[in-house]
């Protein structure tokens, strides 16, 4: 993919994507820092410690090596269909799992608010949009999910080794001193399990589109 081949309405989503996620991660950054909960390192691993943080960080980098300069290696190893599936797949789960069960435990106001619905649904929707409409479909086996699942196993592991030490928990379905490591252990299968099915749902979905697409005549 290169700027000459990218249409104007990919370049407007990806130029929204790039407002918007770095404006909600600088924002929730400033918001974390001015609580003084605790003390400024503390805040700062805090801050880096939730998976909507981490995921949408790497939506945001993604949007901005893919807008400034699709040619660099990185652009190239972003514009893959591979990868940028397992991108939609991680930022469709931070938005189920907050709009199914964290967003009705507390009630942001104000500029939290408006950074909670770009980080937890305006950015994961647009997102699939753009897999759906920019995102070249080539056909994927099952087996190669597996590769996907690396990034949020290894999140769930760190945190849980962390919180052994800090106490600290970034979410309540993972907190091992209110649930115990039996419950928590069986909720990381159950979020392992939603990743499963959505990356293998993702997987059909690109070898339904990649094979009408081949069908076409003129296309290949």
């Amino acid at each position: 993919m290169t700027k000459a081949n990218q249409s104007t309405s990919q370049k407007y989503i990806l130029g929204f994507l790039v407002i918007a996620g770095w404006f909600a991660l600088v924002s929730q950054f400033y918001i974390n820092i001015s609580s003084k909960v605790v003390a400024l390192p503390e805040l700062i691993t805090r801050y880096f410690s939730y998976f909507t943080i981490l995921t949408n960080l790497l939506v945001t980098i993604y949007c901005t090596v893919l807008l400034l300069n699709p040619l660099s290696k990185p652009g190239t190893f972003f514009a893959s269909y591979r990868t940028s599936t397992a991108i939609t797949v991680y930022i469709l789960i931070v938005g189920i799992i907050y709009n199914i069960i964290l967003r009705f435990i507390w009630n942001p106001q104000g500029l939290q608010m408006l950074v909670d619905e770009l980080l937890h649904s305006v950015i994961p929707v647009l997102f699939f949009i753009y897999w759906i409409c920019f995102v070249p479909k080539q056909s994927l086996k099952g087996k190669q999910l597996l590769p996907w699942l690396i990034y949020p196993l290894l999140y769930i592991i760190l945190i849980l080794v962390r919180g052994s030490f800090s106490g600290f928990y970034p979410y309540p379905f993972i907190n091992v001193t209110n649930l115990g490591l039996q419950q928590v252990l069986i909720n990381a299968a159950g979020i392992t399990a939603i990743f499963i099915a959505i990356s293998s749902l993702f997987i059909m979905m690109g070898n339904l589109m990649s094979k009408k697409n081949t069908s076409v005549p003129g296309k290949a």
